[in-house]
Protein backbone atom coordinates (compact mmCIF):
# COMPACT_ATOMS: atom_id res chain seq x y z
CA UNK A 1 0.00 0.00 0.00
CA UNK A 2 3.02 2.32 0.37
CA UNK A 3 2.85 5.57 2.28
CA UNK A 4 -0.93 5.55 2.35
CA UNK A 5 -0.64 2.96 5.15
CA UNK A 6 0.75 5.71 7.40
CA UNK A 7 -2.36 7.89 6.98
CA UNK A 8 -4.42 6.31 9.84
CA UNK A 9 -1.61 7.01 12.34
CA UNK A 10 -1.25 10.59 11.14
CA UNK A 11 -5.02 10.97 11.47
CA UNK A 12 -5.16 9.63 15.03
CA UNK A 13 -2.26 11.80 16.24
CA UNK A 14 -3.66 15.00 14.71
CA UNK A 15 -7.21 14.27 15.85
CA UNK A 16 -6.12 13.37 19.41
CA UNK A 17 -4.10 16.57 19.81
CA UNK A 18 -6.88 18.68 18.29
CA UNK A 19 -9.85 17.18 20.16
CA UNK A 20 -8.05 16.05 23.37
CA UNK A 21 -10.17 12.88 23.04
CA UNK A 22 -8.34 9.62 22.38
CA UNK A 23 -11.15 7.13 21.81
CA UNK A 24 -13.02 9.08 19.09
CA UNK A 25 -9.68 9.82 17.41
CA UNK A 26 -8.76 6.14 17.34
CA UNK A 27 -12.21 5.25 15.99
CA UNK A 28 -11.83 7.85 13.25
CA UNK A 29 -8.45 6.34 12.31
CA UNK A 30 -9.97 2.84 12.16
CA UNK A 31 -12.70 4.14 9.83
CA UNK A 32 -10.07 5.85 7.66
CA UNK A 33 -8.18 2.55 7.41
CA UNK A 34 -11.39 0.77 6.44
CA UNK A 35 -12.15 3.24 3.65
CA UNK A 36 -8.59 3.12 2.32
CA UNK A 37 -9.02 -0.62 1.83
CA UNK A 38 -12.59 -0.40 0.56
CA UNK A 39 -13.70 3.06 -0.68
CA UNK A 40 -17.32 1.95 -1.10
CA UNK A 41 -19.59 3.88 1.27
CA UNK A 42 -20.91 0.67 2.88
CA UNK A 43 -17.90 -1.57 2.32
CA UNK A 44 -15.62 0.82 4.17
CA UNK A 45 -17.81 0.76 7.27
CA UNK A 46 -18.08 -3.03 7.20
CA UNK A 47 -14.31 -3.33 6.86
CA UNK A 48 -13.78 -0.95 9.79
CA UNK A 49 -16.23 -2.92 11.93
CA UNK A 50 -14.39 -6.10 11.01
CA UNK A 51 -11.12 -4.65 12.32
CA UNK A 52 -12.69 -3.93 15.71
CA UNK A 53 -14.41 -7.32 15.92
CA UNK A 54 -11.15 -9.07 15.04
CA UNK A 55 -9.48 -7.51 18.05
CA UNK A 56 -12.37 -8.20 20.42
CA UNK A 57 -12.62 -11.88 19.47
CA UNK A 58 -8.95 -12.64 20.11
CA UNK A 59 -8.60 -15.05 23.05
CA UNK A 60 -5.86 -13.13 24.84
CA UNK A 61 -7.63 -9.81 24.31
CA UNK A 62 -10.76 -11.22 25.93
CA UNK A 63 -8.65 -12.29 28.92
CA UNK A 64 -7.36 -8.73 29.25
CA UNK A 65 -10.91 -7.36 29.19
CA UNK A 66 -11.99 -9.89 31.83
CA UNK A 67 -9.02 -9.04 34.05
CA UNK A 68 -9.58 -5.28 33.83
CA UNK A 69 -13.32 -5.53 34.51
CA UNK A 70 -12.89 -7.99 37.42
CA UNK A 71 -10.09 -5.93 38.95
CA UNK A 72 -12.11 -2.73 38.74
CA UNK A 73 -15.11 -4.56 40.22
CA UNK A 74 -12.93 -5.72 43.14
CA UNK A 75 -11.87 -2.12 43.80
CA UNK A 76 -15.56 -1.16 43.76
CA UNK A 77 -16.34 -3.76 46.44
CA UNK A 78 -13.34 -2.62 48.51
CA UNK A 79 -14.60 0.97 48.41
CA UNK A 80 -18.16 -0.08 49.33
CA UNK A 81 -16.99 -2.18 52.28
CA UNK A 82 -14.98 0.71 53.75
CA UNK A 83 -11.51 -0.62 52.95
CA UNK A 84 -10.09 2.65 51.65
CA UNK A 85 -11.81 4.75 54.30
CA UNK A 86 -10.56 2.42 57.04
CA UNK A 87 -6.98 2.72 55.81
CA UNK A 88 -7.22 6.52 55.72
CA UNK A 89 -8.81 6.68 59.18
CA UNK A 90 -6.15 4.45 60.76
CA UNK A 91 -3.36 6.42 59.11
CA UNK A 92 -4.64 9.84 60.18
CA UNK A 93 -5.09 8.67 63.79
CA UNK A 94 -1.62 7.12 64.10
CA UNK A 95 0.58 9.59 62.22
CA UNK A 96 1.13 13.17 63.34
CA UNK A 97 4.37 14.31 61.71
CA UNK A 98 5.81 14.92 58.26
CA UNK A 99 8.34 12.09 58.12
CA UNK A 100 5.78 9.52 59.23
CA UNK A 101 3.32 10.73 56.62
CA UNK A 102 5.84 10.40 53.81
CA UNK A 103 7.13 7.05 55.03
CA UNK A 104 3.51 5.86 54.92
CA UNK A 105 3.13 7.29 51.41
CA UNK A 106 6.06 5.26 50.11
CA UNK A 107 5.46 2.09 52.13
CA UNK A 108 1.76 1.99 51.26
CA UNK A 109 2.76 1.44 47.64
CA UNK A 110 3.38 -2.20 48.64
CA UNK A 111 -0.37 -2.72 48.85
CA UNK A 112 -1.93 0.01 46.74
CA UNK A 113 0.16 -0.04 43.56
CA UNK A 114 -2.68 -1.55 41.54
CA UNK A 115 -3.49 1.68 39.67
CA UNK A 116 -2.41 5.35 39.90
CA UNK A 117 -5.91 6.62 40.69
CA UNK A 118 -6.17 4.01 43.46
CA UNK A 119 -2.87 5.22 44.95
CA UNK A 120 -4.02 8.84 44.86
CA UNK A 121 -7.43 8.12 46.38
CA UNK A 122 -5.79 6.10 49.17
CA UNK A 123 -2.99 8.51 50.08
CA UNK A 124 -4.50 11.88 49.12
CA UNK A 125 -7.04 12.06 51.98
CA UNK A 126 -4.32 11.07 54.49
CA UNK A 127 -2.13 13.98 53.39
CA UNK A 128 -5.13 16.28 53.39
CA UNK A 129 -5.92 15.39 57.00
CA UNK A 130 -2.29 15.82 58.10
CA UNK A 131 -1.68 18.99 56.13
CA UNK A 132 -1.18 21.26 59.18
CA UNK A 133 1.61 19.00 60.44
CA UNK A 134 3.47 18.95 57.12
CA UNK A 135 5.37 22.17 56.25
CA UNK A 136 4.75 21.94 52.52
CA UNK A 137 2.36 23.61 50.14
CA UNK A 138 -0.57 21.68 48.74
CA UNK A 139 1.08 21.71 45.32
CA UNK A 140 4.17 20.07 46.80
CA UNK A 141 2.06 17.51 48.64
CA UNK A 142 0.24 16.68 45.42
CA UNK A 143 3.57 16.39 43.63
CA UNK A 144 4.89 13.90 46.21
CA UNK A 145 1.68 11.85 46.06
CA UNK A 146 1.74 11.68 42.27
CA UNK A 147 5.37 10.60 42.04
CA UNK A 148 4.26 7.38 43.71
CA UNK A 149 1.34 7.02 41.28
CA UNK A 150 1.97 6.57 37.53
CA UNK A 151 5.80 6.73 37.71
CA UNK A 152 5.75 3.90 40.25
CA UNK A 153 2.91 1.77 38.87
CA UNK A 154 4.45 1.50 35.38
CA UNK A 155 7.53 -0.14 36.92
CA UNK A 156 5.65 -2.90 38.77
CA UNK A 157 5.32 -6.01 36.59
CA UNK A 158 2.62 -7.88 38.47
CA UNK A 159 -0.99 -7.51 39.69
CA UNK A 160 -1.66 -4.01 38.34
CA UNK A 161 -4.31 -2.75 35.96
CA UNK A 162 -1.47 -1.47 33.78
CA UNK A 163 0.28 -4.80 33.14
CA UNK A 164 -2.51 -6.32 31.06
CA UNK A 165 -2.78 -3.25 28.88
CA UNK A 166 0.97 -2.74 28.49
CA UNK A 167 1.62 -6.33 27.45
CA UNK A 168 -1.33 -6.12 25.06
CA UNK A 169 0.03 -3.11 23.17
CA UNK A 170 3.45 -4.78 22.98
CA UNK A 171 1.88 -7.97 21.63
CA UNK A 172 -0.12 -6.23 18.92
CA UNK A 173 2.90 -4.11 17.99
CA UNK A 174 5.06 -7.23 17.57
CA UNK A 175 2.40 -8.81 15.37
CA UNK A 176 2.08 -5.66 13.29
CA UNK A 177 5.87 -5.45 12.84
CA UNK A 178 5.98 -9.12 11.80
CA UNK A 179 8.54 -9.97 14.47
CA UNK A 180 8.68 -12.62 17.19
CA UNK A 181 8.95 -12.13 20.92
CA UNK A 182 7.15 -12.71 24.22
CA UNK A 183 5.27 -9.53 25.15
CA UNK A 184 5.54 -9.99 28.91
CA UNK A 185 9.25 -10.78 28.80
CA UNK A 186 9.84 -7.68 26.67
CA UNK A 187 7.87 -5.61 29.17
CA UNK A 188 10.07 -6.92 32.00
CA UNK A 189 13.21 -6.10 30.00
CA UNK A 190 11.90 -2.62 29.16
CA UNK A 191 11.42 -1.58 32.81
CA UNK A 192 15.07 -0.46 33.37
CA UNK A 193 14.74 1.78 30.29
CA UNK A 194 11.78 3.78 31.64
CA UNK A 195 14.17 6.58 32.56
CA UNK A 196 11.47 9.19 33.13
CA UNK A 197 9.74 7.09 35.80
CA UNK A 198 13.00 6.54 37.68
CA UNK A 199 13.90 10.24 37.44
CA UNK A 200 10.53 11.34 38.79
CA UNK A 201 10.74 8.86 41.66
CA UNK A 202 14.14 10.26 42.58
CA UNK A 203 12.80 13.82 42.56
CA UNK A 204 9.78 12.79 44.62
CA UNK A 205 11.94 10.96 47.14
CA UNK A 206 14.15 14.03 47.56
CA UNK A 207 11.16 16.32 48.01
CA UNK A 208 9.63 13.91 50.53
CA UNK A 209 12.57 13.52 52.88
CA UNK A 210 15.25 16.14 52.21
CA UNK A 211 13.57 19.29 50.87
CA UNK A 212 13.04 22.21 53.26
CA UNK A 213 10.96 25.26 52.41
CA UNK A 214 12.72 28.57 52.97
CA UNK A 215 9.33 30.22 53.45
CA UNK A 216 6.28 29.10 55.41
CA UNK A 217 4.11 26.73 53.41
CA UNK A 218 1.23 29.20 53.38
CA UNK A 219 3.29 31.74 51.39
CA UNK A 220 2.93 29.62 48.27
CA UNK A 221 -0.82 29.19 48.50
CA UNK A 222 -2.62 31.35 45.96
CA UNK A 223 -5.84 29.45 45.48
CA UNK A 224 -8.76 31.84 45.81
CA UNK A 225 -11.31 29.06 46.18
CA UNK A 226 -9.37 27.25 48.89
CA UNK A 227 -10.82 27.09 52.38
CA UNK A 228 -8.36 26.48 55.17
CA UNK A 229 -10.96 24.64 57.23
CA UNK A 230 -11.16 22.02 54.49
CA UNK A 231 -7.74 20.68 55.49
CA UNK A 232 -9.21 18.88 58.48
CA UNK A 233 -12.14 17.43 56.56
CA UNK A 234 -10.75 14.41 54.75
CA UNK A 235 -14.13 12.71 54.80
CA UNK A 236 -16.21 13.41 51.69
CA UNK A 237 -13.19 14.70 49.74
CA UNK A 238 -13.71 11.64 47.51
CA UNK A 239 -16.59 9.08 47.17
CA UNK A 240 -14.27 6.34 48.51
CA UNK A 241 -14.07 8.05 51.95
CA UNK A 242 -17.55 9.47 52.52
CA UNK A 243 -18.99 9.67 56.03
CA UNK A 244 -21.65 7.06 55.23
CA UNK A 245 -19.08 4.32 54.63
CA UNK A 246 -17.74 2.06 57.41
CA UNK A 247 -14.02 2.14 58.24
CA UNK A 248 -12.48 -1.32 57.86
CA UNK A 249 -8.81 -1.19 56.79
CA UNK A 250 -8.47 -4.98 56.48
CA UNK A 251 -11.05 -4.87 53.70
CA UNK A 252 -8.37 -3.09 51.67
CA UNK A 253 -5.28 -4.95 52.84
CA UNK A 254 -6.42 -8.58 52.62
CA UNK A 255 -7.97 -8.52 49.10
CA UNK A 256 -5.02 -6.69 47.57
CA UNK A 257 -2.42 -8.98 49.10
CA UNK A 258 -4.58 -11.93 48.07
CA UNK A 259 -4.40 -10.80 44.44
CA UNK A 260 -0.63 -10.31 44.63
CA UNK A 261 0.18 -13.63 46.36
CA UNK A 262 -2.26 -15.65 44.26
CA UNK A 263 -0.83 -14.16 41.07
CA UNK A 264 2.70 -15.23 41.97
CA UNK A 265 1.52 -18.66 43.12
CA UNK A 266 -0.55 -19.31 40.00
CA UNK A 267 2.17 -18.00 37.68
CA UNK A 268 4.57 -20.49 39.19
CA UNK A 269 2.12 -23.40 39.16
CA UNK A 270 1.15 -22.75 35.53
CA UNK A 271 4.83 -22.62 34.62
CA UNK A 272 5.51 -25.92 36.39
CA UNK A 273 2.48 -27.44 34.66
CA UNK A 274 4.08 -26.54 31.32
CA UNK A 275 7.38 -28.16 32.26
CA UNK A 276 9.29 -25.06 33.40
CA UNK A 277 11.43 -24.83 36.51
CA UNK A 278 12.88 -22.09 38.71
CA UNK A 279 12.67 -18.51 37.43
CA UNK A 280 11.38 -19.68 34.04
CA UNK A 281 8.39 -21.22 35.80
CA UNK A 282 7.56 -17.86 37.38
CA UNK A 283 8.10 -15.59 34.37
CA UNK A 284 6.27 -17.30 31.55
CA UNK A 285 3.68 -16.74 28.87
CA UNK A 286 0.85 -17.71 31.26
CA UNK A 287 1.09 -14.54 33.33
CA UNK A 288 -2.22 -13.24 31.99
CA UNK A 289 -4.02 -16.46 32.92
CA UNK A 290 -2.56 -16.23 36.42
CA UNK A 291 -3.64 -12.60 36.85
CA UNK A 292 -7.19 -13.30 35.68
CA UNK A 293 -7.57 -16.32 37.96
CA UNK A 294 -6.07 -14.48 40.96
CA UNK A 295 -8.49 -11.58 40.62
CA UNK A 296 -11.54 -13.80 40.07
CA UNK A 297 -10.70 -16.06 43.05
CA UNK A 298 -10.13 -13.03 45.29
CA UNK A 299 -13.33 -11.33 44.10
CA UNK A 300 -15.45 -14.43 44.70
CA UNK A 301 -13.85 -15.08 48.09
CA UNK A 302 -14.30 -11.47 49.21
CA UNK A 303 -17.96 -11.42 48.20
CA UNK A 304 -18.57 -14.68 50.11
CA UNK A 305 -16.80 -13.25 53.18
CA UNK A 306 -18.91 -10.07 53.11
CA UNK A 307 -22.06 -12.13 52.66
CA UNK A 308 -21.19 -14.16 55.76
CA UNK A 309 -20.80 -10.81 57.54
CA UNK A 310 -24.46 -10.07 56.64
CA UNK A 311 -23.69 -7.70 53.80
CA UNK A 312 -26.51 -7.37 51.27
CA UNK A 313 -25.76 -9.42 48.15
CA UNK A 314 -27.77 -7.00 46.00
CA UNK A 315 -25.77 -4.06 47.31
CA UNK A 316 -22.52 -5.90 46.60
CA UNK A 317 -23.62 -6.75 43.06
CA UNK A 318 -24.61 -3.13 42.43
CA UNK A 319 -21.18 -1.88 43.53
CA UNK A 320 -19.43 -4.71 41.71
CA UNK A 321 -21.10 -3.73 38.43
CA UNK A 322 -20.60 -0.03 39.14
CA UNK A 323 -16.91 -0.62 39.85
CA UNK A 324 -16.47 -2.76 36.76
CA UNK A 325 -18.22 -0.20 34.59
CA UNK A 326 -15.66 2.42 35.63
CA UNK A 327 -13.16 0.62 33.42
CA UNK A 328 -15.42 0.57 30.33
CA UNK A 329 -13.68 3.65 28.95
CA UNK A 330 -10.40 1.74 29.03
CA UNK A 331 -12.01 -1.29 27.38
CA UNK A 332 -13.33 0.97 24.61
CA UNK A 333 -9.83 2.40 24.24
CA UNK A 334 -8.43 -1.11 23.92
CA UNK A 335 -11.04 -2.07 21.32
CA UNK A 336 -10.06 0.94 19.21
CA UNK A 337 -6.32 0.25 19.62
CA UNK A 338 -6.82 -3.37 18.56
CA UNK A 339 -8.97 -2.26 15.63
CA UNK A 340 -6.33 0.21 14.45
CA UNK A 341 -3.70 -2.51 14.73
CA UNK A 342 -5.77 -4.84 12.55
CA UNK A 343 -6.28 -2.06 10.01
CA UNK A 344 -2.59 -1.26 9.96
CA UNK A 345 -1.69 -4.90 9.35
CA UNK A 346 -4.12 -5.02 6.45
CA UNK A 347 -2.51 -1.87 5.02
CA UNK A 348 0.97 -3.43 5.45
CA UNK A 349 2.11 -0.57 7.67
CA UNK A 350 5.13 -2.53 8.95
CA UNK A 351 6.40 -3.13 5.40
CA UNK A 352 6.29 0.60 4.68
CA UNK A 353 8.18 1.42 7.88
CA UNK A 354 10.77 -1.29 7.21
CA UNK A 355 11.52 -0.02 3.73
CA UNK A 356 11.49 3.67 4.65
CA UNK A 357 13.17 4.01 8.05
CA UNK A 358 15.98 1.49 7.98
CA UNK A 359 18.39 4.41 7.48
CA UNK A 360 17.82 5.74 11.03
CA UNK A 361 20.78 4.92 13.33
CA UNK A 362 19.66 2.20 15.71
CA UNK A 363 20.66 4.11 18.83
CA UNK A 364 18.56 7.20 18.04
CA UNK A 365 15.16 5.51 17.74
CA UNK A 366 14.55 5.52 21.50
CA UNK A 367 15.32 9.20 22.08
CA UNK A 368 13.28 10.31 19.04
CA UNK A 369 10.36 8.14 20.13
CA UNK A 370 10.55 9.47 23.68
CA UNK A 371 10.57 13.15 22.68
CA UNK A 372 7.67 12.73 20.23
CA UNK A 373 5.73 10.67 22.79
CA UNK A 374 6.18 13.29 25.51
CA UNK A 375 4.64 15.94 23.29
CA UNK A 376 1.77 13.66 22.31
CA UNK A 377 1.01 12.51 25.85
CA UNK A 378 1.10 16.05 27.26
CA UNK A 379 -1.45 17.33 24.76
CA UNK A 380 -3.84 14.38 25.03
CA UNK A 381 -3.32 13.74 28.76
CA UNK A 382 -3.45 9.96 28.47
CA UNK A 383 -0.60 7.52 29.01
CA UNK A 384 -2.66 4.59 27.74
CA UNK A 385 -3.75 6.53 24.67
CA UNK A 386 -0.13 7.47 23.94
CA UNK A 387 1.03 3.87 24.28
CA UNK A 388 -1.74 2.60 22.03
CA UNK A 389 -0.96 5.15 19.33
CA UNK A 390 2.84 5.22 19.54
CA UNK A 391 3.87 1.65 20.44
CA UNK A 392 3.09 0.11 17.01
CA UNK A 393 5.04 2.89 15.31
CA UNK A 394 7.97 2.69 17.74
CA UNK A 395 8.29 -1.10 17.51
CA UNK A 396 8.04 -1.06 13.70
CA UNK A 397 10.74 1.61 13.41
CA UNK A 398 12.91 -0.21 15.96
CA UNK A 399 12.68 -3.46 14.00
CA UNK A 400 13.46 -1.66 10.73
CA UNK A 401 16.47 0.16 12.21
CA UNK A 402 17.74 -2.80 14.22
CA UNK A 403 17.28 -0.99 17.55
CA UNK A 404 17.02 -2.55 20.98
CA UNK A 405 13.33 -3.44 21.39
CA UNK A 406 13.36 -3.27 25.22
CA UNK A 407 14.88 0.23 25.13
CA UNK A 408 12.39 1.55 22.54
CA UNK A 409 9.47 -0.04 24.38
CA UNK A 410 10.76 1.51 27.62
CA UNK A 411 10.98 4.90 25.88
CA UNK A 412 7.35 4.65 24.72
CA UNK A 413 6.18 3.79 28.23
CA UNK A 414 8.33 6.62 29.63
CA UNK A 415 6.79 9.17 27.27
CA UNK A 416 3.25 8.17 28.23
CA UNK A 417 4.17 8.38 31.91
CA UNK A 418 5.32 11.97 31.34
CA UNK A 419 1.86 12.95 30.09
CA UNK A 420 0.06 11.12 32.89
CA UNK A 421 2.14 13.04 35.41
CA UNK A 422 2.49 16.49 33.85
CA UNK A 423 -0.55 17.09 31.65
CA UNK A 424 -3.40 19.25 33.00
CA UNK A 425 -5.76 16.86 31.17
CA UNK A 426 -4.60 13.68 32.90
CA UNK A 427 -6.74 11.76 35.39
CA UNK A 428 -3.90 11.82 37.93
CA UNK A 429 -3.67 15.61 37.89
CA UNK A 430 -7.41 16.14 38.20
CA UNK A 431 -7.95 13.49 40.89
CA UNK A 432 -5.18 14.92 43.07
CA UNK A 433 -6.36 18.49 42.50
CA UNK A 434 -9.92 17.50 43.44
CA UNK A 435 -8.90 15.87 46.72
CA UNK A 436 -6.54 18.69 47.78
CA UNK A 437 -8.80 21.53 46.55
CA UNK A 438 -6.31 22.79 43.97
CA UNK A 439 -6.86 24.51 40.66
CA UNK A 440 -5.92 21.78 38.13
CA UNK A 441 -4.34 24.19 35.62
CA UNK A 442 -2.19 25.98 38.21
CA UNK A 443 -1.27 22.69 39.81
CA UNK A 444 -0.23 21.19 36.46
CA UNK A 445 1.84 24.31 35.76
CA UNK A 446 3.58 23.82 39.12
CA UNK A 447 4.47 20.22 38.22
CA UNK A 448 5.64 20.98 34.70
CA UNK A 449 9.12 22.31 35.54
CA UNK A 450 10.31 19.29 37.56
CA UNK A 451 8.63 16.99 35.04
CA UNK A 452 10.57 18.66 32.21
CA UNK A 453 13.79 18.30 34.20
CA UNK A 454 13.12 14.57 34.64
CA UNK A 455 12.22 14.29 30.95
CA UNK A 456 15.46 16.07 30.05
CA UNK A 457 17.44 13.61 32.17
CA UNK A 458 15.64 10.72 30.47
CA UNK A 459 16.28 12.11 26.99
CA UNK A 460 19.97 12.59 27.83
CA UNK A 461 20.21 8.97 28.99
CA UNK A 462 18.58 7.69 25.79
CA UNK A 463 20.91 9.88 23.75
CA UNK A 464 23.93 8.73 25.75
CA UNK A 465 23.04 5.09 25.19
CA UNK A 466 22.91 5.74 21.44
CA UNK A 467 26.70 5.90 21.44
CA UNK A 468 26.93 2.49 23.06
CA UNK A 469 24.72 0.71 20.54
Amino acid sequence: MGWISVVPFVVVIVAAIWTKQVIPSLLFAVVVAGYILDPHWLGGMITSLGFIIEGLTDKNNLKIILFLYAFSALIGIIKMSGGIKGFVKEATERIDHKRGAFILTWLSSLGTFSAPSFRIVTIGPVMKALRKNIPMTKQELGFVIETTASPLVVLIPIATAFVGYMTSVIELSLQQANTDGDAYSLYIKSIPFNFFAFSMLAVGFYLSFFHKNKKPATDAENMDQEKRSDDDQWEDCHPAVTKELPAKPWHLIIPLFSVILLTFFLMYRLGVKNGETGWDALINANVLDAMVLAVLITLIGFVLYLKLRSQSLKKMMDHLIEGGNEIMGVILLLAMVWGLSSGSKALKFADTISSSFDWIPAGYVAVITFVIGCGLSYFIGSSWGTWGILMPVGVSVAVAAGSSLPMVIGAVFASGTFGAFASPLSDDTNTTAGILNLNPIKYARFKLKPALIAAGVAAALYFGLSFLL
